[in-house]
């Protein structure tokens, strides 16, 4: 028998006539293109080039184009996403972080999504623009459809049970102001509404739903009209409650406003202050209650204050930390080992993240913030050599 040798390709590469060689050859001639156009685009990637015409592509960071924006009051809109090829989908409830350029700076903020899974796969948030509020303003008076936004993967618990459409339920919903938009997007998962009407499934026929709508006026309640739809079809019963009419909503009458309230799983979602006399009221009577509470605490920078270490080396540290010295020094002194090269003059070898809370730049007294939910994943980037706390903060050790 005579053996003849294998043809080879251009490459010197065995050709294989099989399924299998020709996947392998596949892959490896892909490999060494790739390679190829790594060195034709030094110092950037192919993926930075990709990132150009296919920024929704699979394996890219996760991002979205917007679509449409659609005005709901006078200062909040409805923002229509197509995420990118990577969005792993959502629970109705469950609320999703955006990221955007504003001034060359990306800022990070958490909003509510505010419709259930959709056919054509987009995902839509709604924002009440804020006084001050350089995200939310953005979004809602500047934003425009094809911009790209950068986004991360859904997550909340604030979500109804998965055998509620088994079993039937009697669901109390109490929103206030922009906290009806978690609570939408569940509603619109019950009950769809199309231009025929509302769409009654028969997953949401053992639903008994009573929503309690407080917002300072009608004209500025986001969703009121889906909300009396829903309600003049029977799907849901809305009892709105307008601050310049009613005044504010006084928990002990809720009983009175909900008659069964006894026998309902409340939901609420709205200001600190109702959620804690919601949470108080419930207690004292042993009824259910689910919040999820909207992030309206803002960091205050003050002088000196506490460090903790997070991450593996940090140990889970906390120091107290003068307003007039370096964390680094602070560290260090407690025998906390830090990332530094000040002392042999290698500057930015101290940078560190800071995940949470402020700190002040000794040399010239600007403060640098993180909050969690607002700021990016990573943290903020301080130099601990020269920055000292200003009240409670963490980094990421």
């Amino acid at each position: 028998m005579v053996s003849l040798p294998m043809p080879s390709g251009r490459f010197g590469l065995p050709v294989s006539t099989s399924g299998a060689g020709a996947s392998a050859l596949g892959k490896v001639l892909r490999e060494r293109l790739w390679k190829v156009a790594e060195a034709a685009t030094t110092p950037f990637v192919p993926g930075d080039y990709l990132d150009l015409f296919r920024p929704l592509r699979p394996g890219a960071d996760l991002r979205g184009r917007i679509v449409k924006v659609t005005p709901e009051t006078t200062d909040a809109a409805t923002i229509l996403i197509k995420p990118g090829a990577d969005w792993a989908g959502h629970t109705p409830g469950q609320y999703v972080r955006v990221g955007i350029d504003v001034d060359g700076v990306r800022q990070w903020r958490a909003y509510s999504l505010t419709h259930g899974p959709r056919a054509d796969g987009h995902i839509s948030i709604t924002v009440k623009a804020v006084p001050g509020g350089v995200v939310s303003t953005h979004l809602v008076h500047r934003a425009r459809p094809g911009t790209l936004v950068h986004l991360e993967q859904a997550a909340g618990d604030f979500v109804l049970p998965g055998d509620l459409h088994r079993d039937g339920a009697k669901l109390l919903f109490v929103t206030a102001g922009s906290g009806v938009t978690p609570v939408i997007g569940m509603l619109r998962n019950l009950f769809p509404v199309t231009d025929e009407g509302v769409v009654r499934l028969a997953r949401s026929a053992r639903l008994d739903v009573v929503v309690v709508h407080v917002a300072p006026s009608r004209p500025s309640s986001i969703f009121i009209r889906n909300l009396e739809q829903l309600d003049a079809a029977g799907a849901i019963r809305l009892v709105s409650r307008y601050t310049d009419v009613h005044g504010r909503l006084d928990t002990d009458q809720l009983g009175d406003l909900v008659p069964d309230l006894a026998e309902r799983a409340t939901y609420a979602c709205g200001p600190a202050g109702l959620l804690e006399a919601l949470e108080e009221h419930h207690d004292r009577h042993g009824l259910p209650l689910q919040t999820e509470r909207f992030r309206t605490e803002r960091v205050v920078a003050g002088e000196g204050g506490t460090v903790a270490f997070a991450g593996p080396t940090g140990g889970g540290t906390t120091l107290d930390s003068p307003g007039d010295t370096p964390i680094l020094d602070v560290a260090e002194a407690a025998g906390v080992l830090m990332p530094s090269g000040c002392r042999m003059g290698i500057c930015f070898g101290c940078v560190v993240p800071l995940k949470e809370g402020a700190v002040r730049d000794l040399r010239n007294g600007e403060v640098t913030i993180a909050t969690p939910g607002e700021t990016g994943p990573d943290g903020v980037p301080i130099q601990t050599c020269i920055s000292a706390a200003a009240g409670e903060c963490t980094i990421d050790h």
